[in-house]
């Protein structure tokens, strides 16, 4: 069984080390566990003294979006300069990328719900390897807006399918398993407030909805192929509104679940780069661009250092 870490708000027993996030009884039998796409494992490296602080993991798509974080981090908790040149754990692969710095540990998970699964899976046994308790995960990311003013940063507390449905549907063996996709109510409160703090930039609660692709799958009119209409891209944007949803990416959805079977407390923070009822490509400049995609680090980091200063 995994132990359960869903409240960060509520005191909880320390869980024995091998209550921790996994739950596969064959890892118990396993001479060695490889964690082939880190390039990790359990007899090459001694996980527990690599990572067993850890305390906060940041995932976010892109390798130098995660190495900007872990110096942002490194400046904010006092453990460093922002210049430090910190080194990326998993340098022998290039499917992923990790930094860590003091408790926070910053990894990419690349696009898609795919490149997300693999990466969580490995992350989660890299966790129970090293023995680590009461962590916390997000994602920090970018996404597309609904009835939003860009570079607003949405916190998400349920991830929705194309069909508006807050669960994601794992294929194992051919039968289909839902797993729920509601994100912890208190740490998203927790955020907010962080932002209400901070007060630099326009932060809501909502609902975000992960699809399966960039293009087709979020109804855009400027893919290599589009056999829907203009009027029909816009009845389902406004039926998503309808329903809540205020942003959209591709990885919320597997995140909320596994952080769920995990019994991670997790969040989900992305900034929107444009508001797709107005388009779909985006139109601000790079500078913009690169100010917006500082935000959700800004907020998660707010977050992270309050929890810092009383560790």
């Amino acid at each position: 069984m995994a132990c359960s870490n869903k409240d960060p708000c509520r005191k909880e027993p320390t869980c024995p080390p091998k209550c921790a996030y996994v739950s596969n009884p064959y890892l118990e039998t396993m001479e060695e566990d490889v964690l082939y796409h880190f390039d990790l494992g359990t007899k090459t490296h001694n996980l527990h003294a690599m990572f067993g602080d850890v305390k906060f993991v940041c995932v976010g798509g892109s390798s130098s979006r995660m190495k900007a974080f872990s110096q942002y981090m490194n400046e904010l908790l006092g453990l460093g300069r922002a210049t430090d040149d910190i080194p990326n754990i998993c340098a022998h692969t290039d499917r992923y990328s990790m930094y860590k710095v003091g408790p926070v540990l910053a990894v990419s998970h690349g696009m898609g719900i795919p490149s997300m699964s693999i990466m969580l899976h490995e992350l989660i046994k890299l966790l129970y390897h090293a023995k680590c308790t009461d962590v916390v995960a997000f994602r920090i990311g970018t996404s597309g807006g609904i009835g939003l003013q860009p570079g607003t940063v949405v916190i998400s507390k349920v991830s929705v399918d194309a069909c508006f449905q807050p669960h994601f549907e794992q294929n194992v063996m051919g039968t289909i398993k839902p797993y729920s996709t509601v994100l912890n109510e208190c740490l998203v409160q927790e955020l907010l407030n962080c932002s209400k703090e901070t007060n630099q930039f326009d932060t809501i609660i909502g609902t975000t909805l992960c699809t399966s692709d960039f293009y087709e799958g979020q109804a855009r009119l400027d893919g290599a192929f589009c056999n829907y209409t203009h009027e029909d891209k816009m009845k389902y944007l406004n039926r998503a509104y309808d329903a809540g949803v205020r942003n959209i990416e591709m990885e919320s959805s597997i995140f909320a679940a596994m952080c769920n079977r995990s019994g991670l407390p997790g969040a989900v923070v992305c900034v929107t780069l444009l508001d797709r009822l107005q388009g779909d490509q985006i139109g601000s400049s790079h500078e913009v661009l690169a100010e917006y995609q500082e935000r959700p680090q800004k907020l998660v980091g707010c977050y992270i250092k309050k929890k810092f200063c009383k560790m």
